[in-house]
């Protein structure tokens, strides 16, 4: 099968990478559960924080975010602040940063919403208290926003986050008409990544790499399947098929939970394979 990206003008470079959201996960056993996600081949780990203000929802905090990177060291987290006052928030979640030691790579993103600074006039500041603490910036925008509202930053940002669903409620569908604020962004910023989070799952990840995501938040569509591994690698290759264009013999492999058993084996016996 040749690549399709061509044929939905979404073209992009950006890497095809699938992070699940562990709220989805038994969180009592946090690290545990990202362990399990990161063996099935999830490229980074979305992490939900929620204040009970800006969503109903409680979640966790900038705690539970240390002692997660004291597990995962090696891993690229992005915080997703759903909370009223990120600002507020920085300093304490910038304690869990982290330099790849062979990539060198940035590991920790402090994405906020624009909803919650864009009526305070604080928004610029935020995306500079951000990057003065050593962290990457990613701006959300819920479904009711226009993408209006996060153009004049993108420049300033290192990823957008399109919701597919509204923040704080539970059993919602993968909004597609959202997808036309994905090709908004992706049309400008060919080089720019685009996370989707909201009820993507292999079944509805083509819509979201069709337009141009290539951050892939999934929670139930990785935590509640019966074969981990294969919705993982699945959801990858949607993004690696129409969004990079790259030719089937190009693809990542498909996986599955079963072959990870070795890879589990190696985490025991102390060989990170990360």
């Amino acid at each position: 099968m040749a690549g399709l990206c061509g044929s939905f003008k979404a073209c992009h470079c950006c890497t095809a990478r699938i992070g699940p959201s562990v709220l989805d996960c038994d969180t009592a056993m946090l690290a545990t559960e990202a362990a399990r996600a990161l063996r099935a081949g999830a490229d980074y780990l979305h992490l939900d924080v929620m204040d009970g203000n800006f969503v109903p929802a409680i979640s966790f905090g900038a705690n539970v975010i240390g002692k997660l990177r004291a597990h995962h060291p090696k891993v690229f987290f992005d915080c997703h602040m759903m909370v009223a006052k990120p600002e507020e928030q920085v300093e304490q979640v910038a304690q869990a940063k982290a330099i790849h030691p062979d990539t060198k790579k940035n590991l920790l993103q402090f994405t906020f919403h624009i909803e919650t600074t864009k009526s305070r006039g604080k928004t610029q500041e935020v995306i500079d208290l951000v990057k003065q603490n050593g962290m990457l910036v990613g701006l959300a925008l819920n479904p009711a926003t226009p993408v209006e509202h996060v153009l004049p930053y993108l420049d300033q940002v290192d990823m957008a986050l399109v919701m597919t669903v509204v923040p704080g409620k539970g059993g919602q569908s993968f909004m597609v008409d959202m997808m036309e604020k994905v090709r908004h962004v992706r049309a400008k910023y060919p080089e720019k990544d685009i996370e989707v989070d909201g009820g993507v799952k292999v079944h509805t990840v083509d819509e979201a790499a069709k337009a141009g995501a290539n951050m892939i938040v999934s929670g139930t569509g990785v935590y509640k399947v019966e074969d981990m591994a294969l919705a993982i690698s699945t959801m990858k290759r949607s993004v690696e098929l129409y969004g990079n264009g790259l030719t089937e013999d190009k693809l990542s492999p498909l996986r599955y939970d079963k072959e990870t058993f070795w890879i589990s084996k190696a985490w025991d016996l102390g060989n990170d394979p990360t």
